[in-house]
């Protein structure tokens, strides 16, 4: 009997399925899309490490709540898929979440560049495993831009410059740059990230980084794009319907000639043209500025959870879902362009990546720029600089106003993580 055990643990090593087969839950938001992938995923992962995968899934809306409830309960999946900027809000110290560094046996953490590593370790502790990487570049109709007789832009002067061009080669109505909304939020830190090479947020300190002067520099620089006509201004674009700008027919047709925008979101604004072609064209510099400022981060990380009872099962089939092919293949690119190397190797081989998708993400890996917080994306933050912005587009604050308002509530909601 026990040579037989022996023999059946051997064989079950070998196949990569576990002796002792668990019982595991997922959890994830997103649309129908990913739904299927993800189950399809946990289907061949759960058939090859011999365990059980309960799929917990929902839309956006609601999940932080909902996985902010079952924490504090104890009663967490296994597995679960999360914002980024949820880590330090759940593990401030890394000690909420399992650190993956104590699975690199049985998850190949080699997949994964630096940056990503970084972003998901808080305290020392790796809490998290980037389904992708992503970040903010610009986009332009390459058609339109030819149409005016200009080549794409590679600066912040030369959107100004062809403002004028457009206005009177193109006519009334067509911008060469769109820039409204909460786009506005990472395209400041952009710019003034050149200026200053410093990021939004000083983790070190939990407080803003950036002085009064040099946000309303960049508050500024955005007030002078929409006055030289770059872009049509947050209140005329409100006016106009305030629909997503994929949505928009001035999008559509290309009066509406570039964005600053993820490079993971090339699909949903290339698919609606009716003119022209949307090409990626990394990020405009800032005159005299240091670096590219590169806004990039992880869009969603996977973490396991600390009050799992079978947590080397949940890393085996973690491992599957992200590095090995059969679960490779069945996420595909749901998520975006995948962070782990092994995907990324394999979906571009059996063609389920395009160039230009990987051109783009090339360009946000490549781009230098100070490490964005991920106290910057926290909720609170964003809705502040977003709110903040929007009074000083309408005239409400002054640019020296709406950045000391941006200073002062920002570091009030750091208090809280201090």
């Amino acid at each position: 009997m026990k040579r037989s055990t022996t023999a059946l643990a051997t064989v079950l090593a070998l196949t990569g399925i576990s002796a002792h087969s668990a019982e595991l839950r997922m959890s994830w938001w997103g649309g129908d899309s990913r739904h299927v992938a993800t189950q399809a995923a946990l289907e061949v992962c759960g058939a090859k490490t011999g365990h059980s995968i309960k799929p917990e899934f929902t839309g956006w809306g609601g999940h932080l709540e909902k996985v902010t409830t079952q924490l504090a309960g104890g009663t967490e999946a296994d597995i679960m898929q999360l914002n980024w900027p949820w880590l330090p809000i759940f593990s401030p110290d890394g000690t909420n979440l399992v650190d993956l560094n104590t699975l690199s046996d049985t998850i190949d953490l080699s997949n994964w560049n630096e940056a990503a590593i970084a972003q998901a370790t808080l305290g020392g502790k790796l809490n998290g495993l980037a389904a992708s990487q992503t970040g903010m570049i610009y986009w332009f109709n390459q058609d339109i831009y030819e149409q005016a007789g200009l080549a794409l832009p590679t600066s912040i002067d030369d959107l100004v410059t062809a403002a004028a061009v457009f206005e009177d080669k193109l006519g009334e109505g067509y911008f060469p740059f769109y820039l409204v909304g909460e786009d506005v939020v990472k395209w400041l830190q952009n710019v003034v990230a050149q200026s200053t090479g410093k990021g939004l947020i000083d983790d070190s300190t939990m407080t803003v980084a950036y002085t009064q002067d040099e946000l309303v520099a960049g508050i500024e620089m955005y007030q002078m794009l929409v006055d030289a006509k770059v872009t049509p201004s947050w209140p005329d674009a409100a006016a106009a319907g305030n629909v997503q700008l994929y949505e928009n027919p001035s999008w559509a047709d290309g009066h509406y000639a570039g964005t600053y925008v993820w490079d993971s979101t090339y699909f949903k604004y290339a698919e609606p043209l009716t003119v022209g072609t949307l090409v990626p064209s990394g990020l405009l510099s800032v005159e005299g500025g240091s670096n590219d400022g590169v806004y990039r981060k992880a869009s969603m990380v996977f973490s396991l959870s600390k009050n799992s009872d079978n947590l080397e099962a949940a890393a085996q089939v973690l491992n599957c879902l992200l590095n090995e092919p059969e679960g490779i293949t069945a996420m595909g690119t749901a998520r975006g362009l995948p962070a782990s190397k092994a995907a990324q190797a394999q979906l571009a081989a059996d063609g389920s990546i395009v160039d230009i998708q990987t051109e783009a993400n090339d360009m946000v890996l490549q781009a230098s720029g100070p490490e964005v917080s991920a106290y910057a994306e926290h909720p609170e933050v964003r809705s502040l600089m977003t709110d903040t912005l929007e009074l000083f587009a309408y005239g409400e604050l002054s640019a020296q106003e709406a950045a000391e308002e941006i200073i002062l509530g920002t570091n009030e909601v750091l208090e809280k993580y201090k």
